[in-house]
């Protein structure tokens, strides 16, 4: 059985966690010995991570031409919200869609236990397994502690004596791109950087302008690739996420297997396999971020940091790829018999959505 990850609209999704996602999934493929098809023609499973119409029409084609339906779902109306401008009005129409993207799937994935709730929540009629998007643990560790913070210190002009503490992800509200900024106005002594950008025509007014305003310990480094991103987490002191809602959060668990002190909001989606100063310090508010911060700043962490990147290699791709193998067979979505008579139904589906 060969397996076809679907790139349809990957342009539009690089620079995010789905794209980080189908990047993973081809190195999952590979480190699970499941044979990746490298033409559509050759596939016999199809793997769909975005809810684009093109992706509606690839799944719909899919199922026509007797292919099984893999479809992530990375996205919820949970997550959609306070993302950029009009989110939160579209959000209702959003769930509704993704639903019906969802529903084309013969089996869905998402990333958590937590996101598994929540499209169960929806009333999708399809089974719903939970396979982390994993983490490269290879690339993602430290080569050389010393040397990294030298490099971040002197990349962002910082002086060897103060405190650096990174956070990553789109400029938009659900991120917490806001209480970043607050709190590094609340510790003047310490340097903050946020790496990660977006699309400005969509960010809101409210975050455009706290931006504006921000404090001169903060910097925005804007996207970077990933060997610049790894040397970061590495060389910094602490790694602060602000968001409100994940899914899972790729850029958490590369903070994690890169051993840097974790300080992340308590949100159901860690509940579980997070664990409060095991692998990282979960708080509430901004002064419980701040309390720990000064907390990691004084106290050696070492222990945090080994079962911080205990738990990454849990969720290595390596790991997932293996998770995925056992969906797939308890799924029956790799047995050998593929069904080729088009379905009267998909047809009637794809004819509707061209009309």
């Amino acid at each position: 059985m060969k397996t076809y990850i679907y790139e349809g609209g990957f342009g539009i999704v690089a620079k995010s966690g789905v794209g980080s996602a189908i990047k993973h999934q081809k190195n999952m493929l590979k480190q699970a010995d499941i044979e990746e098809a490298k033409s559509w023609k050759e596939a016999d499973i199809v793997h769909i991570n975005t809810v684009f119409p093109d992706s509606v029409l690839a799944a719909c084609l899919a199922k026509m031409q007797g292919k099984k339906v893999v479809y992530y779902g990375h996205s919820t109306m949970e997550d959609f919200r306070n993302s950029f401008i009009g989110s939160n009005r579209f959000a209702p129409l959003f769930k509704k869609w993704i639903c019906f993207c969802y529903g084309l799937g013969d089996i869905v994935i998402t990333p958590t236990e937590y996101s598994k709730g929540l499209l169960k929540s929806y009333g999708i009629q399809k089974k719903i397994y939970a396979v982390s998007n994993g983490v490269d643990t290879e690339f993602f560790q430290s080569r050389n502690k010393e040397k990294e913070k030298q490099e971040i210190h002197e990349k962002y002009k910082i002086p060897m004596n103060r405190k650096v503490v990174v956070s990553a992800g789109h400029l938009i509200q659900r991120k917490g791109i806001l209480d970043f900024l607050k709190l590094a106005k609340m510790m003047p002594e310490t340097t903050f950087i946020w790496f990660g950008g977006g699309n400005d025509s969509l960010v809101t007014q409210e975050v455009k302008e706290a931006v504006k305003k921000k404090s001169e310990n903060v910097i925005f480094a804007g996207y970077v690739e990933a060997e610049e991103l790894r040397n970061a987490y590495c060389g910094a002191d602490a790694f602060a996420f602000f968001s409100y809602e994940e899914t899972e959060g790729i850029v958490v668990l590369e903070a994690l297997a890169c051993e840097v002190p974790v300080v992340l909001r308590d949100i159901p989606v860690y509940k579980g396999w997070i664990q409060d100063q095991m692998q990282a310090y979960k708080v509430h508010n901004l002064e419980e971020y701040k309390h720990n911060l000064m907390h990691i700043f004084k106290k050696e962490q070492e222990e945090l940091k080994r079962n911080a990147r205990e738990l990454a290699e849990q969720r290595s791709i390596r790991s997932a790829g293996e998770r995925l193998k056992v969906v797939y067979r308890l799924s029956g979505v790799n047995e050998e018999k593929r069904q080729r008579n088009s379905s009267l139904r998909w047809k009637k589906i794809l004819f509707q959505l061209m009309d």
